[in-house]
């Protein structure tokens, strides 16, 4: 406890005081900080402190690294400071004025989807599993026969059996899991709408009604509407003078946040214009009934365009002519993509892409570049692995960047250091552009790291496996040689010692300032 007070003692100093502090607050391993002037926290001497494993800014919040031991850290620094505790609303309230009005954009997309997140995980790897049992023919099982013929393949090998051709139990399994896995995906539009009410801080339960009013069995299933269409059995509303199309919106993103913050903005309306006393009865009706008919006359629709040009813009990308380039660009700046925030709206696109188009090209790179960046620090903690401080904050970065959590690795090593991360956009690069270059395809957002090939499409698991391989080892080589080279390091940094920055600081102590800068050419 003594050091933490101490420590916590010269973090209040270093971070501009109690007066440069809006609000404060700790999750499961980090302080959390709205400042009033950013800049007047002293980043290097804060990294320094014994207790602190590292500092990032996102989303206009100061978040300092304090590890499992925070929430007794965060109790002294109370005592210290008499700074009261803030909620993390209240925190991100606060932060709000650092940011931009794109960077607001982009905090409420990430707030909307941050709570549902668990449950497409969860969903990405039932349906991985069912991938598992139901898609991949296994030699052992042996051949697969029907009706008492032997089946081929269209190359004329033998099919093999799957672990459902050949077992009651796991067909069986197979079976009941596409109820939690039907109830993710199908009805994602319901924990959308509950999403954006909890964000906006409306009735949460109408979100609730108002999302699976989007969904209903009264509709024409999204999935089936192309064969209803042409088939003419589309659902509808018939009001006598004109008709309006039943149609749902299973699995679509874009609808349902529009929906949900039309329902959000009328609730919010209502209360304000309509008298308290009968605010119980009006406001609910006046927000919900109009929000569903805007949902299925103009939001609806709208959403569902926009969603699907989106979708189309981005699959041309992973299929055209440049489709190469386009796999190693974005695999090259997603990490990037994750330090601002912006990689929140991924989740969105990979959402249409698989309700589009039936699987997703762009979340195995997801996965990829979570993979090389974990790859880096791996590296940089193979580098650093008698140096306990180090190690402490990079071995468990690898950990969690390889379970699909890059935050730890990205702020905490590989930014820091700068050529760890340079490394991992590089091998990250390579893997994206052999991804596309093979097509590669998700059938749900899963886990995005290593566990990630158990939602990859069963015709390119054995692809997806070689071109983790590849993304494992190239930016575990490059972060080794940049640092004997002295390549895109920090020489400031006493971790990132090379001979031409261990030969620059001795200069240093005994050259005059005037010749500095001859020495550091």
């Amino acid at each position: 406890m003594s050091n933490f007070k101490q420590d916590a003692t010269q973090l209040l100093s270093l971070i501009g005081g109690k007066e440069n502090i809006s609000a404060v607050t700790h999750c499961a391993t980090r302080m959390r900080f709205a400042l009033v002037d950013p800049s007047q926290a002293d980043v290097k001497a804060i990294e320094a402190l014994p207790s602190v494993k590292g500092s990032f800014t996102q989303a206009g919040q100061f978040q300092v690294i304090i590890g499992n031991a925070v929430s007794e850290f965060y109790k002294e620094f109370q005592a210290v400071s008499g700074v009261g505790e803030a909620s993390k609303d209240e925190v991100k309230a606060a932060a709000k004025k650092n940011q931009s009005l794109l960077q607001r954009a982009m905090t409420t997309m990430a707030e909307i989807f941050a709570p549902i997140i668990p449950a497409i995980i969860v969903g990405g790897l039932i349906l991985g599993f069912r991938n598992i049992l139901e898609n991949v023919p296994l030699e052992f099982l042996g051949q697969k026969f029907v009706d008492g013929q032997a089946q081929f393949n269209p190359d004329g090998t033998i099919l093999y059996n799957t672990f459902v051709n050949v077992s009651k139990f796991w067909s069986g399994v197979n079976d009941f899991l596409w109820l939690p896995g039907e109830a993710i995906f199908h009805f994602l539009p319901v924990g959308i709408v509950w999403s954006v009410t909890r964000k906006m801080g409306t009735t949460q339960i109408l979100g609730i009604v108002l999302g699976i009013t989007l969904v209903s069995g009264r509709l024409t299933n999204a999935y089936e509407y192309a064969q209803a269409a042409k088939e003419q059995t589309v659902k509808f509303w018939d009001f006598g003078f004109f008709q309006l199309k039943a149609i749902g919106y299973q699995a679509q993103v874009i609808p349902a946040i529009l929906a949900g913050l039309a329902l959000s903005y009328l609730e919010i309306f209502w209360r304000k214009v309509v008298p308290e006393v009968l605010s119980m009865i009006l406001v609910p009706f006046l927000a919900l009934v109009p929000a569903v008919i805007l949902a299925h006359t103009l939001l609806g629709p709208i959403g569902w365009t926009i969603g699907y040009w989106i979708s189309q813009v981005v699959r041309a990308g992973l299929t055209g002519t440049f489709s190469w380039l386009f796999g190693a660009v974005f695999g090259a700046f997603y990490a990037p993509l994750v330090i601002t925030g912006l990689h929140h709206m991924t989740n969105a696109i990979d959402s249409e892409l698989i309700a589009n188009f039936n699987g997703t090209g762009l979340w195995p790179m997801i996965a990829l570049s979570n993979i090389a960046q974990g790859s880096a620090v791996l590296a940089y903690y193979w580098m650093n692995r008698s140096n306990e401080r180090e190690a402490q904050i990079a071995l468990p970065a690898t950990i969690s960047a390889y379970l699909g959590v890059t935050e730890p690795a990205l702020f905490g090593v590989n930014v820091k250091y700068i050529y760890p991360f340079v490394a991992g956009m590089m091998g990250s690069s390579i893997a994206g552009l052999l991804s596309v270059s093979f097509n590669v395809k998700a059938n749900a957002i899963g886990v995005g790291g290593l566990p990630g090939i158990l939602s990859i499409q069963p015709k390119y698991m054995l692809a997806f496996a070689a071109i983790m391989l590849v993304a494992i080892a190239v930016p575990f080589v490059l972060t080794m040689l940049f640092r004997r080279l002295g390549l895109f390091t920090k020489v400031e940094d006493e971790a990132v010692k090379t001979p031409q920055a261990e030969a620059l600081s001795e200069a240093k102590k005994s050259a005059p300032l005037a010749d500095l800068v001859e020495i550091a050419s």
